[in-house]
């Protein structure tokens, strides 16, 4: 069979609208065991994310990993040590990966990501301290250093932009905050170009969260007694952040720095696999399909998109007005939700962080 007869046409056609496929995932497996360079081949895979809550599924939940952590025990290395050098192979070898597509898309996309501790999530200079030592430790070009984009965050993913690192700023819920990412995103590459450093070379993502929106609003919405609005909140919301986009983007905001060959910060669709098994499995996929968006799918989401995506490609770009009005008469504060969000999801980070340092450490003892 032929290479193009293997191509996952619906895949391919969710790419042909604009949206870039990433994968929410990262296990050694997957990576050194072929399946990953699969994914690019026939699946339009286009990049990687991971995370801590990720990372501890994977360290914990395999035996891939207890070679390299007997090893590292032995040469004396603590818990966060061992993670570290874990995870650092793991982001390497899928970016080495994923390098073919980021040679063949210029940088556009092929990029993986890797997120700084989260408890450093509300300390900005210990942020960019270990944002600058992840991105020198990977020494990767197609890499993408997570910060959250918490208020303390702000300063760090401006700094670090300035600085040239390729950054997926993550745990965004809120339109104002994410507002208040793009500005930090242009003025870090403003400050570049005032200093004559170039642009043209410095990517980032914006990680905007779905479907936790709908699960928390779904609750709220089914203690007034309405129903009706259940499952849209999300899109709407993500609609909004999308409107924002386009208009700092494709507006004057920008001018200068598009002029100078700097690539826009993407809006990326994060969470995108449905809680509540009654939506569609797509939901999120083909409800926010687009131009110059990414969407991050867990496994399952992939495999559920392979089968049923039906994109017609403009989603993304529907009006959500009128669904947040409905939502604020229906007593829905959409600020108050977001903020909820943004704090469980720093913790939902935290403690999987946690539990996998302590599960290293109990591998550790038991290998000492």
């Amino acid at each position: 069979m032929s290479n193009a007869a293997s191509v996952n046409e619906r895949l391919a056609a969710l790419t042909a609208h604009g949206t870039s496929i990433w994968l929410d995932q990262i296990e050694r497996e997957l990576v050194e065991g072929g399946e990953l360079a699969r994914l690019v081949r026939e699946d339009s895979l286009r990049g990687m994310t991971s995370n801590p809550a990720i990372f501890e599924k994977a360290i914990l939940g395999s035996d891939h990993y207890d070679d390299q952590i007997s090893q590292l025990a032995g040469e004396g290395a603590d818990s966060r040590s061992i993670y570290q050098e874990v995870a650092i192979r793991d982001v390497q070898n899928a970016a080495d990966v994923l390098r073919s597509v980021y040679d063949e898309t210029k940088g556009y996309d092929g990029y993986v990501s890797f997120e700084v501790d989260p408890d450093l999530a509300f300390d900005t200079d210990r942020t960019i301290e270990q944002a600058q030592e992840y991105w020198g430790r990977v020494d990767r070009p197609n890499l993408m250093i997570k910060i959250p984009g918490t208020d303390e965050g702000l300063p760090a993913i401006e700094e670090a932009l300035y600085l040239g690192l390729n950054i997926n700023v993550t745990l965004l819920f809120k339109v104002e905050q994410y507002e208040k990412v793009i500005q930090a995103f242009i003025r870090g590459l403003e400050r570049r170009l005032d200093e004559d450093k170039p642009v043209d070379n410095i990517h980032s993502v914006a990680s905007f969260f779905v479907s936790r929106v709908d699960t928390e609003v779904d609750k709220r919405l089914e203690e007034r007694g309405n129903t009706e609005l259940q499952g849209r909140a999300g899109l709407a919301n993500a609609r909004a952040a999308y409107q924002l986009f386009l208009r700092y983007f494709k507006g004057d905001a920008f001018k200068k720095l598009a002029d100078a060959g700097a690539p826009v910060q993407r809006p990326l669709w994060a969470s995108t696999g449905v809680k509540n098994p009654k939506y569609p499995a797509t939901l999120y996929v083909d409800g926010l399909a687009g131009p110059e968006t990414v969407n991050t799918m867990p496994v399952a989401t992939l495999e559920a998109a392979r089968e049923q995506s039906e994109a017609r490609g403009d989603e993304v770009k529907i009006d959500p007005s009128d669904e947040l009005k409905a939502l604020a008469d229906a007593g829905i504060d959409m600020t108050d939700v977001t903020d909820k969000l943004l704090k469980d999801g720093v913790d939902a980070f935290v403690t999987p962080m946690t539990k996998l340092l302590e599960g290293i450490d109990e591998k550790r003892k038991a290998i000492a």
